[in-house]
């Protein structure tokens, strides 16, 4: 009896995992080993014919997946579609300002009735922090969730085609490895998901040198345990790094007492070509969208050369393609077993 318990309660702390270590939800990176998060990149490359074009493939086709984004958003949202429908799935966008939900209905019934319409995948936003591990563990464990960025805790998608765009546009153009790489991610680190996936999914990957550059009034107490360095100038954090990051400033900071306006921001922590020059001479430049020009990042620096922000958008339906991919067949795996 206690075995089986022992088993349950991991399979609630763990629920992305079949047994077998495969992926049957994305929830997060945290809890994926090295060989899963490459496993993920690899699947993600093979999406790409030789002229580096996304191909389509019948992978979901005959299921059904649900987008519910209880939180708004175009550029995840839209480049979640394309993958769906470049998969073969059959793609339904639930209307959240119209659902049940809003009604006093819970997400729990919401979630029920959905699943008894056949669904056989949920891609899931949210603002609480939680959900879609909440979902996946103790609702609908038999349909796939996708967790599509839930509260300040986690952007596993974002993070994942991070990883994909650094090892693609880096890594395999300079012959080298993730563990040789110094990175640096600039902005509001307190309240970005986006930041603690990708800390998350750097480590596993093997990176060492992870530079961390905000103001102290947007950093999170006690980062440094995490093993990433802290940097309040960028002059310092960006010296020799191969890969920058940008993260967005959210409107409701501007003006604050933790970000007193948006030019004092760029004057400081601003990615400007001459910040962008104390980095290696190839340095990447990344940012997750959308951006604020001329308050994390200089025009000229989101156009120039060594930006990859557009790439990152191209490779976020790659990865998301691999994900559902692969969560679906883990979940038929789990079927099979049943």
């Amino acid at each position: 009896m206690n075995s089986i318990k022992q088993r349950l309660d991991a399979q609630l702390a763990q629920p992305q995992l079949t047994k077998s270590g495969a992926i049957c939800h994305f929830i997060g990176v945290e809890g994926l080993d090295r060989l899963q998060l490459e496993n993920i990149i690899d699947k993600a490359m093979g999406y790409f014919d030789g002229k580096g074009r996304l191909i389509n493939t019948d992978e979901l086709a005959g299921k059904t997946v649900m987008n519910l984004f209880f939180e708004n958003s175009t550029r995840t949202r839209t480049t979640f579609e394309a993958a769906q429908k470049r998969l073969g799935a059959n793609v339904l966008n639930l209307d959240i300002a119209r659902s049940s939900t809003n009604k006093g209905e819970t997400l729990r019934d919401t979630l029920w009735n959905l699943e008894a319409m056949s669904a056989d995948m949920f891609v899931v936003r949210h603002s609480a922090s939680g959900a879609a591990h909440f979902m996946a563990s103790q609702v609908t464990p038999n349909v796939a969730i996708i967790n599509a960025g839930d509260g300040w805790h986690a952007h596993p998608t974002q993070a994942m085609l991070d990883m994909l765009t650094i090892h693609r546009e880096y890594c395999l153009k300079h012959s080298t490895t993730f563990d040789k790489l110094s990175v640096a991610i600039i902005g509001d680190i307190k309240h970005s998901r986006v930041a603690r996936s990708d800390i998350s999914a750097l480590q596993t990957l093997g990176v060492k040198d992870i530079r961390v550059i905000a103001p102290k009034t947007l950093l999170p107490k006690g980062i440094e345990r995490y093993g990433v360095s802290v940097f309040n100038k960028m002059e310092e954090g960006l010296a020799g790094v191969d890969i920058i990051i940008g993260l967005r400033i959210q409107n409701e900071r501007i003006g604050s007492p933790l970000l007193p306006s948006t030019s004092e921001y760029f004057k400081h922590y601003g990615i400007t070509d001459t910040r962008v020059a104390l980095a290696k001479p190839d340095a990447l430049v990344m940012h997750p969208g959308p951006m604020n020009r001329g308050v994390e990042i200089a025009s000229n620096v989101a156009d120039g050369e060594q930006s990859v922000i557009l790439k990152q958008v191209n490779n976020g339906i790659a990865v998301r393609m691999a994900v559902m991919a692969m969560a679906m067949r883990g979940q038929e795996s789990l079927r099979n077993l049943a």
